[in-house]
């Protein structure tokens, strides 16, 4: 399989990249490189590489592959409320357009990176894939609108398919901590405080960032009727968890630290949890191989090794936001070019 990877020097990409290699897969790589130095472990790099917005990737860039797996995107809430046509025409207009181009050159799947965070303050609990989708952010309604093109563009010939992710967590060699789980570790490691920015009441769904790049590779092997023009939740029903929950993890590994619940955005309206059980019917051999308690687990052993601390949270090489402000230009440029 030759695998045309968007956002391969990412927090999941990079794992993508180094499970297809191992694998023996042919893996091309493109990536305007906006993160470039935020990596804490050194990526394996993909079997050829292009530094380049995937708003100007052309058919002859995807000859010969046999997937699009498209998870180039600004991939932060908060970043979508500062700039949200830039989200827009990143997320939804460039991930539309990539579709098209690879069309096109004859790519005959298409996998699209969305994300359970579409249901936003769900109308009841244990969300399915057929139940009503309410965007609170331009991040999400960004993922909601690019399903609904990816549709139209489905064929005999053309067949997309989205990953509705649940929320990822856990070690990467591109390491992110402006995600739940990692930043209540995090915080706790750099001020001895778990800071819960809510009551700690809203449920989320998580995922090991690895064991989303597994399903990645699991839906393009599955048979093209399973996954054909279906967007599914990606994770497992045992992993949805209420953010105090996650805080009761981070006291088991760091006893010390204080639960501190900050209150700055009030009661959370962000309150969804899901199912995942058309992930089951549709393929049945596909299982994650991380909990939560086994991800955190390595995860804070890895923050021990590299000594994460204050600096590294309060700093910009692990917040993609912090970094995004800094690398702006680099989007706006390459729009222009």
């Amino acid at each position: 399989m030759r695998a045309f990877v968007t956002g391969h020097r990412g927090y999941i990409g990079s794992h993508l990249v180094e499970l297809l290699r191992q694998q023996g897969d042919e893996v091309v790589g493109c990536d305007l490189g906006l993160f470039d130095g935020c990596e804490w472990e050194p990526l394996v790099a993909p079997d050829r590489e292009f530094c380049l917005d995937v708003r100007r990737v052309e058919p002859t860039h995807l000859e010969g592959c046999d997937v699009v797996m498209h998870l180039a995107a600004l991939s932060n809430d908060p970043m979508g409320e500062i700039n949200a046509q830039l989200t827009l025409d990143i997320n939804r207009d460039a991930s539309i357009r990539l579709a098209r181009v690879a069309k096109a050159a004859g790519v005959p799947r298409f996998l699209f990176a969305g994300s359970c965070s579409v249901y936003g303050k769900g109308e009841k609990l244990d969300l399915e894939e057929s139940d009503a989708l309410n965007p609170l952010t331009a991040y999400a309604r960004s993922k909601i609108e690019t399903e609904a093109a990816l549709w139209e563009l489905a064929d005999d010939d053309f067949s997309p398919s989205v990953l509705r992710n649940a929320t990822a967590f856990g070690h990467s060699r591109s390491l992110r901590i402006d995600l739940v789980v990692n930043n209540l570790l995090g915080s706790a490691l750099s001020y001895g405080e778990i800071r819960i920015m809510s009551d700690g009441t809203p449920w989320r769904p998580l995922i090991h960032c690895r064991d989303i790049a597994r399903a990645f590779i699991a839906f393009a092997r599955a048979p093209r009727q399973a996954v054909h023009a279906r967007a599914v939740n990606v994770g497992a029903n045992a992993q949805n968890y209420q953010v105090r929950d996650v805080g009761d993890q981070v006291r088991r590994l760091v006893p010390a630290a204080k639960v501190v619940y900050t209150g700055e955005v009030g009661a959370d309206p962000r309150n969804y949890r899901v199912k995942f059980d058309l992930l089951e019917r549709l393929l049945p051999q596909f299982e994650l191989e991380h909990d939560l308690v086994s991800g955190m687990d390595e995860l804070f052993h890895k923050m021990v090794k590299h000594r994460f601390g204050r600096q590294d949270f309060e700093g910009e090489r692990f917040v993609r936001l912090r970094t995004l402000k800094r690398r702006l230009h680099l989007l706006e440029g390459a729009a222009a070019s």
